[in-house]
C-alpha cells in the first residue's frame, strides 16, 4: 500500500467516524461512489479485524429445545417458559444443551462456535471450533447442526448461552470435571456473562446425574463422584 493510498483511508475513516455516508466521502474526496464504497469496506473490515472475538456483534444464538429439563429453573423463569419441552416428562433432550453462536467476521462472512454441554454433570463435553462461513450459509448450518433433534432450536440472547456454558463449566469443576481440551479458544467467542445474569440450578433434580457416552471413561466418572459428591448424593448410568 503507497502512502498515497494510506492517507486517503485515513480521510476515509476519520469521515465514518463522524458518520459521513459514502456518497459525501465521494463527493468530498473526488472519488466515485464505487471507489468510495470499497474504501469504506476496507476500512470497516479494518476496524473488525482488530476487534476482540466476543465484542463482535451478534448474528444468531440458539440451543436446542429442551435443554432445561431436569434444571433448577427459579432463578431464569423467562428462560424455562420460553423452553415448554423442557416441562414435559423426561424429553429425550434431557441434559444437553447444544449451543451454537454466530458473530459477524466481516462484511458478509460470520464466525460460527459451538458447545455441546453436559448440563447435569460433566460441563463442557465438546466444542465446534471456530469457523467462517458466508452469512447466507446460516439458513442451511443451522438446520443442520441441530438435525439430531426432533423440534427445531430456540433462538436465544447470547446472555443465555454465555451462562449456560459458563455457569456449567463452573458446575462440573466443583465436580471434579474439566471443560473439552479445545474450550478456551472457543470460549474466546463467547465472552462472559454479565454479573447480574438469572441463576440455573444445574444436576438432574438437583444432584449430578452422570449417563455414560461412547467416547466417556465410566469408571474414572463414577469414582471422581464417589470423591467429590460422596456415597448416595449423585446418581448415574453406565456400563462399567
Amino acid at each position: 500500500m503507497t502512502t498515497h493510498d494510506e492517507e486517503l483511508l485515513a480521510r476515509v475513516r476519520e469521515m465514518r467516524e463522524r458518520g459521513s455516508a459514502p456518497k459525501q466521502i465521494a463527493k468530498a474526496l473526488g472519488l466515485r461512489p464505487a471507489q468510495a464504497t470499497a474504501l469504506v469496506r476496507q476500512v470497516a473490515e479494518a476496524a473488525q479485524a482488530h476487534t476482540p472475538p466476543d465484542e463482535r456483534p451478534v448474528v444468531g444464538c440458539w440451543v436446542n429445545a429442551g435443554w432445561s429439563a431436569g434444571l433448577d429453573m427459579t432463578g431464569a423463569p423467562d428462560w424455562a417458559a420460553a423452553d415448554p419441552i423442557g416441562r414435559e416428562p423426561d424429553p429425550d433432550t434431557g441434559g444437553f444443551a447444544q449451543i451454537l453462536l454466530a458473530r459477524q467476521e466481516r462484511a458478509s462472512r460470520v464466525t460460527v462456535t459451538g458447545f455441546l454441554v453436559d448440563v447435569y454433570c460433566l460441563g463442557v463435553k465438546n466444542e465446534t471450533d471456530p469457523e467462517v462461513m458466508g452469512s447466507g450459509s446460516l439458513t442451511t448450518y443451522v438446520p443442520m447442526y441441530y438435525s439430531a433433534f426432533a423440534h427445531p432450536p430456540l433462538s436465544i440472547s447470547v446472555e443465555q448461552a454465555q451462562t449456560i456454558v459458563r455457569d456449567a463449566v463452573t458446575y462440573a469443576r466443583g465436580l471434579g470435571f474439566e471443560p473439552a481440551a479445545g474450550f478456551t479458544d472457543a470460549a474466546v467467542h463467547l465472552g462472559t456473562p454479565p454479573a447480574d445474569r438469572p441463576t440455573i440450578g444445574f444436576g438432574r433434580d438437583g444432584k449430578p446425574f452422570y449417563f455414560s457416552g461412547p467416547y466417556d471413561d465410566p469408571r474414572k466418572v463414577v469414582q471422581t463422584l464417589e470423591r467429590t459428591c460422596g456415597p448416595g448424593n449423585y446418581d448415574y448410568v453406565a456400563h462399567l
